[in-house]
This record gives structure tokens, sequence and C-alpha cells, in this order.
């Protein structure tokens, strides 16, 4: 409690007592009015000092209000702890709960299923889902049996959960959707860039099915894989994925992805950007149009400068026009070049009759040079030579597996079709020195192609530098919420297991986005996971772990992380709050 001392217009002097609280909706501290007291003039009728004397009566109001929750605890040292005792819960997931109900999941759950015959509750599933993916992350299994870690009622059975995926996957494209709109509604988004990329996640099985094929993995397992196709908006939040056989190559993914965000999201003319795996004519043409000089949507694609025509190539090694990034001359010591030109190109095209056609494109070509990625470049392939010289050393510790990437720089190198083994051919293996010395010119290079002429080559650079976001959010999804290895087997209970996946990852997101991108994935959710408390004696539970982390969280979604005790009804207080 405070004394307000307010001072009016006609100079008069106003007392009144208010106390402080955080608004249930915004989160942000506020003060209320709780003792109109009167104006100073008329109250020194009364008093000597009415502004001394209700400081201390605001002290006091204090001081009674932190008395009445002071409570005295009996702690009988020889109590023996109770069979069924459950350990400590976890009151760190109040946050995404919130979020959750924030975005209305839980309306949109509870009003599909209405039309439904089963009778478990779908919301709650999904909430046990998500919350477990975040902060315990495992099978549904391991989800199931630790539900009992929440302050929630999970009331249902573990096939019940089994049931549930099956009809997740069915609303899977609807619910995407509806998370999209209420992140925009909520939160804000911004579609005018889209980032695509795709990745891949593994399975435990022998052979491969009609999903889960054997194709390029990306850490080179030979496990059946299924393709992640995900969307992200300039934000970093998710907006949709979609997934495919593993078989299915990266360039072939992208027009069912980015058709669907373009037709289903509302985003009006959008510039995707993506790395060289998606840059082919038909998924230019596809984004631009038939008008060159008036494209549809547009592009910021990496553009392969080794795998370019000896012309591109001549142009990226002309020193001829390259500056310091703003427009001044190079000075003789420079850690980073760049130079652009406006240039067209044909690409080649499948029409509708399958026949190809070459059509004309019209982009801005910006090649730039960084000493840093230069010493990257030779650091990662010296690596790769001493790996290479091993394996010509004594061929036979290796196989195709093991020797991925330095085979590259091995000369006479042959395997066996069917093991895999390196074949003993006679000839002699060698480091393949031309490589070497036709990668070595390239080294620090890099080149991106854009539709956008009139873009500023900053911001075009910078805008393909956001594709880590995407890259970043791959890798959170198979560390911090251990996406992989998946353990279910049906489609439709894998395609489940990713829209939950995808939820959580949006949460976790808009988390990052609500603290200012302040902390990584993993140290909020460490956090979050921490902030654990025990029934200590008579519904009365004690926390243990508080750090500038946790205090931000709370500011940031109006939630009291800082109290050592809180009783029962205190955090089913808090709870029905972050769900109202």
């Amino acid at each position: 409690m405070n004394l307000n001392v307010s001072k009016r217009k006609d100079g008069r002097i106003y007392l009144y007592i208010e106390k402080s609280y955080r608004d249930k909706l915004t989160g942000k501290p506020k003060k209320k009015n709780v003792k109109t007291l009167g104006y100073v003039d008329e109250l020194e009728k009364q008093y000597p000092d009415p502004i001394a004397h209700f400081r201390e009566v605001a002290r006091q109001m204090t001081l009674e209000e932190k008395a009445n929750r002071q409570i005295t605890l009996k702690i009988d040292m020889n109590a023996d702890l109770p069979r069924n005792a459950e350990g400590s819960k976890n009151f760190g997931y109040a946050i995404p709960l919130k979020i959750y109900h924030e975005l209305n999941l839980d309306k949109f759950l509870k009003n599909r299923s209405r039309s439904e015959k089963f009778e478990f509750n779908t919301n709650s599933i999904m909430i046990l889902l998500i919350i477990s993916r975040l902060l315990s992350p495992g099978s549904k299994n391991k989800a199931y049996e630790e539900k009992n870690r929440y302050f929630e009622c999970f009331d249902f059975s573990k096939d019940d959960v089994y049931r549930a995926l099956i009809y997740f996957n069915k609303i899977s494209e609807d619910l995407q959707q509806y998370l999209h709109e209420n992140v925009r509604m909520k939160y804000g988004c911004d579609t005018s860039i889209v980032y695509y990329d795709v990745t891949n996640y593994h399975f435990e099985i022998k052979k491969p099915d009609e999903n889960r094929k054997r194709g390029r993995c990306k850490q080179n397992r030979k496990k059946p894989i299924i393709q992640m196709g995900l969307a992200m908006d300039k934000m970093g939040i998710p907006i949709h994925y979609e997934l495919f056989p593993g078989n299915k190559l990266d360039k072939e993914t992208f027009r069912s992805v980015i058709g669907k965000v373009r037709k289903d999201y509302n985003t009006g003319r959008i510039i995707v950007v993506a790395d060289m795996g998606i840059i082919t004519g038909d998924n230019i043409y596809y984004l631009t149009g038939d008008k060159p000089e008036k494209p549809r949507n547009g592009y910021v694609f990496s553009f392969s400068i080794r795998g370019g025509s000896n012309a591109f190539k001549a142009y990226v090694l002309d020193e001829k026009g390259y500056t310091n990034g703003e427009g001044k001359p190079l000075d003789e010591d420079f850690d980073f070049k760049v130079k652009d030109r406006v240039t067209y190109r044909d690409i080649n095209v499948t029409m509708n009759n399958g026949k190809t056609q070459k059509k004309t494109v019209y982009e801005k070509q910006v090649v730039f040079w960084s000493k840093k990625y230069c010493i990257k470049a030779r650091a990662e392939r010296a690596e790769m030579l001493v790996k290479a010289e091993a394996l010509i050393a004594k061929p036979s510790s290796f196989n195709k597996a093991t020797s991925f990437g330095s085979a590259a720089y091995v000369n006479n190198l042959e395997y066996d079709k069917k093991t895999g083994e390196i074949l003993d051919t006679g000839k002699v293996l060698c480091i393949n020195k031309n490589k070497i010395a036709e990668e070595e010119k390239y080294d620090g290079y890099y080149s991106i192609v854009t539709s956008e002429l009139n873009m500023p080559v900053a911001n075009i650079i910078d805008t393909y530098r956001g594709l880590w976001e995407i890259e970043e959010t791959f890798k959170i999804t198979k560390s911090d919420l251990e996406t992989r290895p998946v353990y279910v087997s049906d489609y439709d209970h894998i395609n489940a297991h990713f829209l939950t996946c995808f939820i959580a990852l949006t949460i976790l997101r808009l988390i990052q986005q609500k603290t200012g991108g302040k902390y990584s994935a993993k140290k909020i959710l460490d956090c979050l996971n921490k902030i654990q408390c025990c029934d200590e004696e008579e519904n009365i539970y004690l926390f243990n772990y508080r750090n500038e982390i946790s205090d931000e969280l709370g500011d940031a979604f109006g939630i009291d992380f800082t109290k050592k005790r809180l009783t029962l009804s205190e955090i089913k207080k808090v709870l029905g709050e972050a769900k109202s």
C-alpha cells in the first residue's frame, strides 16, 4: 500500500491510498485506489500533518495484509513420507498454458469435437502432449505416465491418448490455419517474407513403408525417414508444415507447402527465402508467373557458385566492381566485399503438358566474400583432408558411410555396391589436388539471386541471413523438443505427433518473442522445467528455484514466480487466470 499525493489543477492536494497489482490480460503493473482520504487542507482540521499520518496508515495496512498471510507450521521430524507421495509438481507450465489459451486452442478443440462420438477430452489430451513436449519430451507413453506432474485433472486413459492422435491428424490442416490466425491477432505476424526449408526425421525401423522411406538423411543415417517442409514468417514464427515421403526431393516439396500458405493463410504478396536446394526453374516460375517484369511473388535464393556457368564464375572472381558494402572502395586489409548486378537468365520450366520450355527471368545477383566464411571453409576442408589422409593410409578401416565427406578428396576410390566396403582395385589412392585448388578459389564467396530488383543489397543479404532462424528452429525441434526419433508408426499418429510438436514450437517461439529474444529456447525450457514445488504441509507448496529468467518470464506474462510458498488454492487461481 502507498499514499498517493495528487496535486489538482486548482492547486489543492488530494490524498488516497493505492495498491499495486498486475493486470491479468496485459501482465503489466497497475495501481488501484483502495481508500479515498480527501483534500489536505480539510484533513489538517483533524491531523497536524495529514501526509505523514496517512503514510503511516498505508504502512500499517501493508503490514496487516502480510500478517494475514502468515501462518505457523508445526513440523514433525519423525513423520513418515506417505506411501503414495508423488514428488514435486511443475508450475512453470503456467506460461505455455496461458499462451495456449490466449490462442484459443481450447475453444477450437471443444467446438470441433462436439459432433464427434468419442467421449474423451481432446483439449485436455492436447494440453498434456504440448506441455510434455516442452518440459519433458519423450514418447506418448512417457507423457501419460508423468501426467500427475502437473496441477491438471487429466481424466483420460492411455488408450484415449492414441485415439486422440487419429482425430488430431484429421483436423491438422484446419488447426494450423486457426493457430496462425490467432497468432496474427494476438501477437502479430509478418508474412511479407516467408522462409522455407526442409528437414527429415528418422524412425527406428528396419524396413521402409509407404511414407517412411530411405532418402538423403541430413544426419547421414541409413534409417527410413520422413521429410518435413516448414514455412516460417519474418518474425521467426512457424506458419505451416507438411510431411512428405522420405525419398521426396527438397525441391519437390516447395510448391505444395508454399501453395498452401499462399492460398489459405491470407498472406498477400510474399517473398520466399530458401537455400539452393529449392532453386529450380519450376519453383521460380511458380512464384513469379509469366510476367518477368512484374513478378506475382518474389524470391531470395542462395545460388551455387561452383555449380554456376563459367561466365558467372568469372564474374565472381573478377575484382572489378567490389565495394566494402557501403559503396566505398576496398581497403588493403578488408574482411568483407560485395557487388551486384541486374541481369537475366533462362530457366527450364515444365508446362502443363509435361514439356519443358525456356523462360526468361530478370533478377539481381549479389555476390559477397567474407573473411570469416573463408577461414571457416578452409578449416572444415582441412578437417576432411586429415580424414582423407587416414583413409589413404588404411582404407580397410573405412567404408562408404564412415568415409563420407573425406572421400570427395580421394582419387581412385571405389566401393562394393552391396557392402559399401572400399575395394582394392590396384589403383593408387591419392589426394585430389585439382579439386582442392578449384574449391579454394571460391572459399568465402556466397551468391544470392532475387526477383526484387529494387531491393537494396544490404537488405537482400540481411533477408537471406534470416534463414538461419528456420535452421535453428529445426535444431530446436530435434534437440530441445526431442521430436526424433519418432515412436509412433501409423501415419495418422505420425502426423499428429508432428502437429503437437508444431504447436509446442510455436508457443516456444512466442515466449522468446515476448521476452525480446534475449534467451535461447534451451534456457527458457530449463527455467520453466525447474519452477517446481512440493507439498510441504497441508496443501502449502514450497518452491526452491528463482533466477533472472524466471523473473523476466513472470513479468512478461503476468505470473508471479517470486513467492517461496503458495497454497494450493493460490496455485489453482493462477492457473485458472492463465486459462481465462
